[in-house]
């Protein structure tokens, strides 16, 4: 099966202003088919992204935690209100946070064994995700976009 171009998706009759401009309009429209999809799994789970991708972040940071501002830096999407995020996450029992000794200002939040056990739930289903998502894709094709992903990202600052 031949994909679609992008003008015939969105239904435009005028060539785009420029191959520049068709790419990032290409990225976006690409983006966000992948989110809905992935949202739509994690709602049933009553997630968002943002929550899925912070209970990951601290399932690696291991039993000490991350502070809210290193959460916030390694998340994959750039979510303004760190804290209330953090507040859900903490009111559904999936993190606890604690303050430094040191510096009371500052204050860490690790993941839950509640939190565990969802992502241990999730990891499958992620996993299938992924493979309904790009699995039509060679291992060479996936690996050149990653590279091109990386390269737009490097020079997009």
């Amino acid at each position: 099966m031949v994909p679609k171009s992008l003008r015939e998706e969105i239904q435009q009759t005028k060539p785009f202003e420029s191959l520049e401009q068709e790419a990032v309009l290409n990225i976006l429209r690409t983006a966000d088919q992948l989110h809905r999809s992935s949202q739509q799994m994690l709602k049933e789970h009553d997630l968002t992204g943002s929550q899925y991708n912070v209970l990951r972040i601290l399932r690696g940071a291991g039993p000490d935690g991350l502070r809210s501002s290193e959460i916030g830096n390694r998340m994959v999407s750039h979510d303004p209100d760190i804290t209330r995020l953090l507040d859900r996450l903490d009111r559904s029992k999936l993190i606890k946070r604690r303050r430094c000794e040191q510096d009371r200002r500052v204050i860490y939040a690790s993941i839950t064994s509640v939190g565990l056990e969802l992502l241990k739930e999730l990891d499958p289903l992620i996993k299938r995700q992924g493979k309904i998502q790009m699995g039509h894709m060679s291992r060479q094709s996936l690996e050149e976009l990653v590279h091109l992903l990386e390269e737009v990202r490097g020079r997009g600052e």
